[in-house]
């Protein structure tokens, strides 16, 4: 905690705004908009006519421009002087594709006077970036990212999307696993608004091993704002931003006056004290922050309040987030939480699972609980320690049934000595295949890459 504030006392410096040579930039604005405002950088993928930025991986990026100019893209822009000028009508030679197309963005952005929302986290960015969209739909049209694309690539992809002409808000979300990507991200977006979602153990590995690291990271969009004269959300219900306050005076302070009323299995809340409880489609009661979130905003930028408590019930979760699904076959109730795992987000839905009924609320039938875990990735030198301590929750909340599934598992199995260990996938879903779950609260969640949500079938 003292590391965070420490921080708040002496922020970073901004990032630099990427720039281009204004006779580039303005021929690349000019291809942008004959192009339709359609921008790729994917040669397989391609829309027709589109603007295609030949960006280096681990292959050189130029080499798929013929490609991609002959799949339909209308344009490309490469780092290779001798392509470029073999066809200027065709091509256009950026010494950095990235920087041109970061800088393109963010000229673009520059021709918006709407408001741009900015949101991180380490958990729940884009459940509240979905729910902040769904409530400022209800009075704006709004854009916002797709997706997640969230990081150098995305984020500009995103701004390029743009209608200044139409859109009237913008929420952008911004992910990252390194030092001074919110930073570099917000300097592409330039957001006059802006939200932190959470601070939690994810992405150790890039952030230096250490949660104030993690705090460190994520403020830059504060550091942001508060140099450019934006508007904070602030998160008081988080213990690593509350201390915040103190530093920013002029920050919108939420959850209050939204209140959790109860999370069985779906949350109901209130938006303040005069208003009814809103049940929603959304499970856990760590996603009470995020709803709470969306509705800061969309209150501070003139949303009605019976507006956001419809547009906070119509949303239902989707991509593998805090989904509950119902089988009739196996009597099975599924909480499928696959996109993403990391110490936070585990740590929370296990808490969570543990206050729900061993019994279904409608018919009384008993519904023991069963966990099914995988791997929770990129935690670097803290993974086994972090892992083990997973294990160690595991076993004082009292699950009975667990399967744990990875590698990395291995460490949470030697601290919860009942759980049933697979080293990858394929024997867990050989052995659910053997014996199928019957009637049970079933909790799947693991990091991306584990892609457990191909259980669901088995489950």
């Amino acid at each position: 905690m003292a590391d965070s504030l420490a921080f708040a006392a002496a922020p970073d410096p901004l990032a630099p705004v990427p720039t281009l040579d204004a006779a580039l930039l303005a021929r690349l604005y000019a291809q942008y908009h004959a192009a339709g405002r359609l921008v790729s950088t994917d040669s397989r993928t391609v829309p027709a006519g589109a603007l295609f930025f030949a960006l280096n991986g681990t292959r050189r990026g130029a080499d798929f421009a013929p490609a991609a100019l002959a799949a339909g893209a209308g344009h490309a822009v490469v780092d290779d002087a001798a392509l470029a000028a073999q066809d200027p009508t065709r091509y256009t030679h950026a010494a950095d594709p990235l920087l041109a197309l970061q800088a393109l963005a963010l000229h673009h952005r520059r021709q918006f006077s709407g408001p741009v929302v900015a949101l991180t986290g380490s958990n729940g960015k884009t459940t509240t970036k979905e729910l902040l969209a769904g409530v400022l739909r209800r009075r704006y049209r709004t854009l916002a990212t797709d997706g997640n694309f969230n990081n150098h690539i995305g984020v500009p992809l995103t701004l390029l999307r743009l209608d200044v002409a139409a859109d009237e808000v913008a929420v952008v979300e911004m992910g990252a696993n390194h030092p001074r990507e919110i930073a570099e991200l917000a300097a592409i977006a330039a957001p006059t608004h802006g939200l932190i979602t959470n601070i939690g153990k994810a992405h150790l590995e890039g952030f230096g091993g250490t949660l104030a690291h993690v705090a460190r990271a994520k403020t830059e969009l504060f550091t942001y704002l508060q140099a450019t004269g934006g508007t904070i959300f602030l998160n008081l219900a988080d213990a690593h931003l509350a201390p915040w306050a103190a530093h920013l005076p002029g920050a919108v302070p939420y959850p209050a006056p939204a209140r959790l009323v109860a999370a069985d299995p779906f949350v109901t809340l209130t938006l303040d004290e005069d208003s009814a409880p809103l049940t929603t489609n959304i499970s856990g009661a760590y996603n009470f922050e995020n709803l709470a979130a969306a509705a800061a905003v969309g209150r501070f930028l003139g949303i009605p309040e019976a507006e956001i408590g419809a547009a906070l019930a119509a949303y239902a979760p989707a991509n593998n987030r805090s989904q509950l699904a119902f089988r009739a076959a196996t009597g099975n109730h599924l909480t499928l939480d696959a996109y993403n795992a990391n110490p936070s987000s585990v740590g929370a839905a296990l808490r969570h699972f543990a206050t729900l009924p061993d019994a279904d609320a409608a018919t009384g039938r008993p519904l023991p609980k069963l966990v099914i875990l995988g791997d929770m990735r990129e935690l670097g030198t803290e993974s086994g320690a972090e892992h083990r301590a997973i294990g160690a929750l595991i076993t004082g909340l009292g699950f009975a049934d667990v399967l744990l599934i990875g590698s990395e598992m291995a460490a949470t199995a030697d601290a919860c000595p009942t759980a049933r260990h697979f080293a990858g996938k394929a024997e867990a879903a050989d052995w659910l295949t053997a014996h199928p779950p019957r009637n049970r609260r079933i909790l799947l969640k693991g990091s991306r890459g584990m892609g457990l949500e191909t259980l669901v079938e088995l489950l």
